[in-house]
């Protein structure tokens, strides 16, 4: 479908016969990779916020049963992101975080000043996901790599930016320090599942070492399904167990599943 002018994006009925018409109970309501945070400034970033999860909200309150949201942070500043995250706690439907992986190559997930943000998070039980960032600054590996010509941005890049973000919640101690954070991967966890050997390789004679195993870590992440291939998912699940794998669809976009 056309990804601009999709009446789906703006139209809860439309959206809500589609859902019927192939078999989806539940949406949860989060943004694509056109995040808007790396083009606006912190200020105009919390204005849209606001916007955008009232909007979650208000569909939540048409249709209860079918519409939840997850809330959007303006990440630019973590004190306006933890400010919109307080304003939002407990509103009717809001069951999820959801963030992007890094902003313009920088990790900004994992600067101290991000910190109040998890631990709210992980106050608050809400579970935290990621999309990768749209638009040439926010390329993985740079738009020559893998943009332009190539058109590996999104097949291989968000992938590995999955994967990237899994590794650095390890390996920066943020899962230690933030033990009850649920964190959801989506793309099936990106390549993560498929290189957390190597990385267990990696570190196995750090100092000091990480308190805990690799397969432990790894179960601390849910994985979507959207692996496109069963061999693929099948592996997933012989990794993490099937208990850590979330049904998961990239709703109705050019890369969503096909059964």
């Amino acid at each position: 479908p056309d990804e601009v002018n999709n009446p789906l994006y703006v139209d809860r009925q439309k959206r809500t016969a589609w859902m019927d018409q192939n078999g989806i109970q539940v949406h949860l309501l989060s943004m694509s990779g056109r995040m808007p945070w790396w083009q606006v400034s912190p200020q105009d970033g919390a204005e849209l916020a606001q916007i955008i999860n009232d909007e979650a909200i208000a569909w939540h309150n048409a249709d209860p049963n079918r519409y939840f949201g997850a809330a959007e942070l303006p990440i630019r500043d973590p004190q306006l992101a933890l400010k919109e995250l307080n304003r939002v706690a407990g509103e009717p439907g809001i069951r999820a975080v959801h963030v992007p992986n890094s902003i313009e190559g920088q990790d900004y997930l994992f600067e101290p000043a991000f910190e109040p943000v998890f631990a709210r998070i992980e106050e608050l039980g809400y579970p935290l996901t990621f999309h990768p960032l749209d638009g040439e600054p926010n390329m993985y590996g740079g738009k020559d790599r893998l943009g332009g010509k190539w058109g590996l941005s999104n097949p291989v890049g968000f992938p590995a930016e999955h994967s990237t973000t899994a590794a650095k919640f390890i390996v920066s101690g943020t899962l230690d320090k933030f033990p009850r954070l649920e964190v959801v991967l989506p793309h099936a966890g990106g390549s993560f599942p498929f290189i957390a050997g190597r990385l267990d390789r990696a570190v196995k004679n750090r100092r000091p070492p990480l308190p805990h195993t690799m397969r432990e870590y790894v179960r601390r992440f849910h994985y979507d399904t959207l692996a496109f291939w069963p061999e693929a998912l099948k592996y997933v699940i012989d990794v993490v167990g099937s208990d850590r794998v979330v049904l998961g669809t990239d709703i109705y976009y050019a890369m969503d599943e096909e059964h």
